[in-house]
């Protein structure tokens, strides 16, 4: 490894001393992304085949798998922010934590008051956007759930089949394991007890809880599945670990080396990123097509000067909300863009029950963690919601507090300190149940506001429909009916089911549930359906994932959703831009 500078002639300290203040910025930029000087060559001379916007899933779905089949393809990924985290927070110390929400999180538009002035218990904003490279693969939960048919209710049938031939290799790519499989050759005993040492296994508990579900599912009218929570937390670049939160970064750090190492044996091209680039507007001339108009991108204006778009197309893998105020901005023209809009709403629950009620609780280890998927419906209208389960078996608290923030299955739906600290002797579970909003309700939208920026000139409107609260309902009641009939061991006391009452870090266990203002989530995740895909002029993008009427820009990521389901999105997200990938492949 050379000691070396950037530059040939000031080296070593001679023939004077080099530079002296060095950023993290600095260094990635020089090792992995453009320099300005670097970016001024490409802008200049570069012809590119694929530009795309953003650093996420879609765009590491999209550039792993287009050169994967042409390593020549010339690729370029613009990513607004900068180099924060170099994979997920998860699997960094525990005092990564705190980088979670606060100025990790940006809003980039105006919250309608009708929304923001709702009161506690209702929908009162949407969660942002992490705007550095990798954004939320860097801070996901990691659940990957493939959606059935039946809840991809309202997508074009090309879609699901689309969807569904592409989930196996959505799958490879996101390292999504089964909970049930990450210790399933944990059986002997001795082999347990020795992996035990070193981290939470997920083990009997996992199996029994699930023995348990299966015996009790008629417990819950409402569910229609559940399974071991599908998780990204395989070892994949990182040799050597068997649990680690996937996110993009390594993986896009990693493509990079390799098509560096391609292009200096003449055997591909090099991946381009810039950082610290904020796409402002796509320009667009008309293109004469006949008697039907057509546009075609022609340049991209940035924060870092205008991009000739030439003969490339432009990819939109940006986050649902950044890409439709683009679109909103660049293509008038375009119909129906961000007049629907979808997202899940969240009831948390947190609850215990002591171990001894389970006849397996002297048989776990000293930390084990369980994780499962419950989906369900309401009958009624026909709405979905799902739960995400995760429950620990935490017998020392103050001496795995490191190992259960480091292995616990999802991000934020955790159990804090405190409630680990009171409850050495229970299983504590941790729900976190999303429910799909109604995207015909009339009064939700993403428009236009007028404002002078082009990145955040939007307003967002979000209200409960009386579909959304009967949904709502459902789902809470599906939680407890969980907790009180299907997992609580028969012949435990009236005393054995306790739920967690006020912040997480300052509470109380009761036996008394927890009300809808106590329980129900002020903030919105998953946003998506503002730019949804449909047969022709149905949607706002079409089957081949072209915006309509451009001709060379395309659509990624929850934006595409007709409606949105309950189920987390990132899979089926990762499968269709690896479909759009091959799409473009062939054209070219």
């Amino acid at each position: 490894m050379s000691a070396a500078s950037s530059s040939p002639n000031f080296n070593y300290g001679f023939p004077t001393p080099g530079p002296q203040t060095p950023s993290g910025q600095k260094v990635m930029n020089h090792v992995f992304f453009l320099s300005e000087t670097e970016w001024k060559r490409v802008r200049e001379e570069e012809k590119l085949d694929l530009i795309i916007i953003g650093s996420g899933f879609c765009a590491l779905a999209l550039a792993e798998r287009t050169l994967d089949r042409n390593p020549h393809a010339k690729i370029l990924i613009i990513e607004r922010g900068s180099f924060f985290l170099p994979q997920h927070f998860q699997n960094l110390p525990i005092s990564y934590q705190r980088t979670l929400g606060g100025l990790s999180e940006t809003f980039p538009w105006t919250l309608s008051v009708n929304t923001a002035k709702q009161p506690k218990g209702n929908i009162q904003y949407q969660h942002g956007m992490v705007p550095f490279f990798g954004g939320r693969s860097t801070l996901w939960s990691a659940w990957c759930p493939r959606p059935t048919h039946e809840e991809m209710a309202g997508w074009p049938e090309e879609v699901i089949q689309a969807a569904n031939r592409y989930f196996e290799d959505a799958e490879k790519l996101l390292n999504v394991v089964p909970a049930d499989k990450i210790d399933e050759n944990l059986d002997e005993p001795k082999l347990r007890r020795k992996v035990a040492e070193s981290r939470p296994v997920y083990s009997k508990l996992q199996r029994r809880l699930q023995s348990m579900l299966k015996d009790n599912r008629h417990e819950i009218p409402s569910m229609t599945r559940f399974m071991a929570a599908p998780l990204a937390v395989g070892a994949g670049v990182q040799e050597g670990l068997d649990f680690a939160k996937f996110s993009t970064p390594a993986p896009l750090l990693n493509l990079i080396d390799r098509q560096a190492r391609r292009a200096k044996i003449g055997e591909g091209n090099p991946l381009y990123i810039v950082t610290d680039c904020v796409v402002t507007r796509i320009l667009q001339q008309e293109i004469l097509r006949g008697e039907s108009k057509e546009y075609h991108a022609t340049a991209l204006e940035t924060s870092r000067g205008v991009l000739n778009v030439g003969d490339a197309n432009v990819v939109l893998a940006m986050g649902t909300l950044p890409a439709t105020t683009l679109v909103l901005n660049s293509f008038p023209q375009v119909e129906k863009a961000g007049t629907r809009f979808t997202s899940h709403f969240i009831t948390s629950v947190v609850a215990r029950i002591p171990r001894d009620a389970y006849s397996f609780g002297d048989e776990l280890e000293e930390l084990e963690l369980a994780a499962i998927y419950v989906a369900g419906e309401d009958p009624r209208s026909k709405m979905q919601y799902h739960v995400q389960l995760s429950v620990l078996s935490d017998k020392n608290p103050e001496k795995f507090a490191e190992k259960a923030a480091r292995y616990m299955p999802d991000v934020v739906a955790t159990a804090s300190p405190e409630q680990l600290a009171t409850s050495k002797d229970h299983l504590v579970f941790v729900c976190a149940v999303l429910g799909e909003i109604d995207h015909d309700n009339p009064e939700n939208f993403f428009r236009p506001n007028g404002g002078s920026d082009p990145t955040t000139n939007v307003t967002l409107q979000v209200l409960a429909s009386d579909k959304d609260r009967q949904t709502w309902d459902t789902m809470d009641e599906g939680t407890f009916q969980l907790l009180e009939r299907a997992l609580l061991p028969k012949g435990a006391n009236d005393k054995g089911l306790e739920y967690w009452h006020g912040e997480p870090n300052e509470g109380a266990w009761s036996q008394v549930r927890p009300s809808p203002t106590q329980r129900r989530v002020a903030g919105l995740v998953h946003e998506g359906s503002t730019l949804w895909i449909g047969k022709g002029n149905e949607g706002v993008v079409d089957l081949n994932y072209k915006l309509n009427g451009v001709e060379n820009v395309y659509v990624t990521g929850g934006g595409l959703w007709p409606a949105s389901g309950s189920w987390n999105p990132t899979l089926t997200m990762v499968a269709l831009a690896q479909h759009l990938a091959d799409k473009l492949a062939k054209r070219s």
